[in-house]
């Protein structure tokens, strides 16, 4: 294999132009650039990868930073499995390699000393919570100019940095549609607050409800987990029993999955006695009895759009991505 210095001599340049080259810097001349590429093309040089990243002076590691939850399968999950395929595959084409890194909540955010070591190049944050240590740990970052990404929470400031599904406009997809297969009180299961997502969610409910003059319900809150949707069962129950709700809109798979088996077990079924639809149109919503309605929200893209954040290929990203609403038959009335 031919040497720098070979396309070097045979360009008629130093060998610091051709790393320059290589490097991707723009303080080579066009027609230089072009020189250096037709001798290093007629040698068959190819520079390392190794090599290019130390031209760069930088990491070839993209770093994820996943939160830490106990007695979570979170590789498993399908929210973060499709994610992290897309960054997965968006860092293969550029060369890069992942770097895993787990956090619990009480775990300091030392996200500028992961740049400072040369550990990263690139950081995307999974899970992010909008407060003040996290925030103020991405800012730093971004006093710093240092390339990152976070995926379904956005910050008032820092939005350039978030790659999102028009959430908002998804929750709406899923209650019009229960209200349009005949259930006139649909209530909403809710995640935690402090994600974007979740508040976009619930005002997609509360449009879809307004839109057509319906009483909105004061909603349940979980914790995206299927556990926190079998705990939230009974009192769905009540609400259905009750009169005071006839459908469930579900602000993810994982919670509409429990609520289903719940209320299966006090003797409620999907379809016959309540309409209910969830959200991620996850693996699990093709699998239940009946199957799940869902929104499918691109999770698989946001992850490679987040990677060519987090490796300075995007400035910022191109827009919310769309929704789409998958029908099934738990939104269904029986013989509809």
């Amino acid at each position: 294999m031919a040497m720098r210095k070979q396309v070097a001599d045979k360009a008629g340049v130093s060998e610091a132009t051709v790393s320059r080259v290589f490097s991707g810097s723009e303080a080579v001349k066009p027609k230089t650039r072009d020189r250096v590429l037709q001798a290093a093309s007629e040698l068959g040089y190819v520079p390392s990868e190794l090599a290019r990243q130390f031209a760069k002076r930088r990491s070839g590691n993209i770093g994820v930073v996943l939160p830490y939850l106990p007695k979570v399968q979170l590789f498993s999950t399908y929210y973060f499995s499709e994610i992290l395929g897309g960054i997965s595959e968006a860092a293969r084409e550029h060369g890069a390699d992942l770097l895993l890194l787990q956090r619990s909540p009480d775990e300091r955010r030392e996200y500028e000393l992961l740049f400072r070591q040369r550990k990263v190049g690139g950081l995307i944050v999974l899970g992010a919570r909008d407060g003040e240590e996290e925030r103020e740990a991405l800012l730093e970052l971004e006093r710093n100019g240092h390339p990152y990404a976070l995926v379904n929470q956005r910050m008032d400031g820092l939005e350039r940095r978030t790659v999102e599904a028009d959430h908002l406009e998804g929750s709406r997809l899923a209650t019009a549609h229960l209200l349009e297969q005949g259930w006139s009180r649909p209530a909403f299961i809710g995640g935690p607050p402090d994600y974007s997502n979740s508040r976009d969610r619930l005002l997609g409910y509360r449009d879809a409800m307004s839109a057509v003059g319906a009483d909105r319900i004061e909603p349940l809150v979980g914790n995206y987990s299927r556990k926190s949707g079998l705990e939230m069962a009974a009192a769905a129950a009540r609400l259905i029993r009750g009169g005071e709700a006839d459908a469930l809109a579900a602000a993810n798979d994982r919670m509409a999955i429990g609520l289903l088996q719940g209320l299966r077990q006090l003797g409620l079924e999907a379809g016959r006695d309540y309409g209910l639809a969830g959200y991620d149109d996850s693996d699990g919503a093709r699998l239940t009895q009946p199957a799940l309605t869902s929104v499918s929200a691109s999770f698989d893209e946001m992850g490679r759009l987040a990677a060519q954040l987090a490796l300075g290929e995007l400035k910022r990203p191109p827009g919310k991505l769309p929704p789409r609403l998958v029908e099934r038959e738990s939104s269904r009335r029986r013989g509809v």
